[in-house]
């Protein structure tokens, strides 16, 4: 009983269910971030402290998301949004299962062959609305398939953000006393994934198959006001102009720096200069731009700043070493209950900080003693660290993977991140990450 008292499972309960009552993700945060705090000895006045401070964590990550805000609306102004809906278009004429399996395929490209995480989703998914409606399918499919390109490629490809998120499990393993190699963590995360992947697959094949109409359904139509909104099927205007290429140039530029110095925020910085330079948009328009890269990916930098500061909260209060310490008393010699219990603790502390890379070396500070303990094998026990870290994340409120769809799927104001993204990934994705994960574990 006195682990269902720890701060971190009743600060994550109160989040998740201020989120799943439609509460603001905001007020939700810093309202669970309260209950955390105190629940944990700090004052109310240290709480908030701890949390003001802590915004700084996500500071890169949130300035990165308004600059590559910036640089989608310079993409949608010209011509190359309506030249990419033209080749598209044609794609989508088929059957919607396609076209939301071919979504997923596209969406993991962004992880590891063009590590631009979320950065496409503002560029592809609104002007293609408008396609999606005609065809009445169910964007929360549209999130699922999303959001397996944005998580599964990463738990299994060592490139990209795979290499980065693998070569934690490594590190964080070996610090701890385990040595396996970056080549053994597919391997170890193959089952995990194969379960997404059928999650995936349910998603798309039984649940979300049926007809579902929107309320303002965007039509096929070019509204010059709105430069993310559909295009004109019957437009036949693909010249290529000196602005498009301009662009062209600025995302190769983007994508390069990414990939030499490893900075968003230097590369898409760069991109967007490179972009006014050449004249593929005019320095006197930079306000409305730069306006609009805000309004479209400024709630989401804003949440991963909160994100922050109420995983600061958490890490202060020394509840989550508590709640993951307090498991190995009473666990026993039973590799089964051990594998159940580690992905529960994994699914409550990701849920609350919103991120599967930096839960993963809190969780093997003391996942990895207590696997050694109890027999599991280096392969084994990275199945289990990684799916425990990733296991939250499909499904948690503040996280890139699920802010990330919504900020497309949302351009028009008809999807709810918590019930329409947040809910259904969590359904497809983690429970079957839980299963996995306990099946690699016994397995390997």
């Amino acid at each position: 009983m006195a682990e269902l008292l720890n701060p971190v499972i009743l600060s994550v309960l109160v989040l998740v269910a201020l989120s799943l009552s439609r509460v603001n993700v905001v007020i939700a945060l810093l309202l669970a971030a309260a209950v955390g705090g105190v629940a944990g000895g700090l004052s109310l006045e240290e709480t908030f402290s701890v949390l003001i401070d802590g915004l700084g964590g996500q500071g890169e990550t949130a300035l990165s998301y308004i600059l590559l805000g910036t640089l989608a609306v310079m993409v949608a102004r010209s011509g190359l949004t309506r030249k990419l809906i033209r080749r598209v278009m044609p794609l989508l004429r088929g059957p919607r299962a396609v076209v939301l399996f071919a979504i997923a395929g596209l969406a993991c490209f962004s992880q590891n062959l063009v590590p631009v995480h979320i950065a496409f989703i503002p560029i592809l998914i609104p002007p293609l609305l408008a396609a999606f409606d005609r065809m009445k399918i169910d964007r929360r499919g549209v999130a699922v398939a999303l959001t397996f390109g944005l998580k599964a490629p990463y738990l299994i490809v060592p490139l990209g953000f795979g290499l980065i998120f693998q070569g934690i499990i490594v590190d964080a393993m070996a610090e701890n006393g385990m040595e396996i190699s970056l080549g053994q963590i597919p391997l170890a995360m193959a089952i995990p994934v194969g379960a997404m992947g059928v999650g995936l697959a349910i998603a798309v094949l039984v649940t979300y198959r049926k007809d579902r109409e929107y309320t303002n359904p965007q039509p096929l139509t070019d509204d010059a006001a709105n430069p993310l909104g559909a295009l004109d099927a019957g437009d036949a205007d693909l010249k290529w102009r000196r602005g498009d290429y301009a662009v062209l140039i600025g995302l190769a530029v983007t994508l390069a720096l990414q990939l030499v110095y490893g900075s968003l925020v230097m590369a898409a910085l760069a991109g967007v200069v490179v972009i006014f330079v050449l004249g593929g948009e005019r320095w006197t328009d930079g306000d409305p731009i730069v306006d609009r890269g805000v309004a479209m990916m400024g709630t989401i930098a804003f949440i991963m700043l909160v994100a922050s500061g109420y995983a600061s909260v958490l890490t202060e209060t020394g509840a989550v070493e508590d709640l993951v310490a307090s498991t190995s008393d009473w666990i026993g010699d039973s590799r089964l209950l051990t594998a159940v219990i580690m992905m529960l603790v994994g699914l409550v502390v990701t849920m609350g900080i919103g991120t599967s890379f930096g839960t993963v070396p809190v969780l093997a500070a003391f996942f990895v003693p207590l696997a050694a303990a109890v027999g599991f094998s280096p392969l084994a026990t990275a199945a289990l660290i990684g799916a425990a870290g990733a296991i939250g994340d499909a499904g948690a409120p503040a996280s890139d993977s699920t802010l990330g769809p919504t900020s497309g799927l949302n351009a028009d104001g008809q999807h709810h991140h918590i019930w329409d993204t947040c809910v259904p990934t969590f359904l497809h994705y983690n429970v079957l990450l839980f299963a996995g994960g306990v099946l690699a574990a016994m397995v390997l």
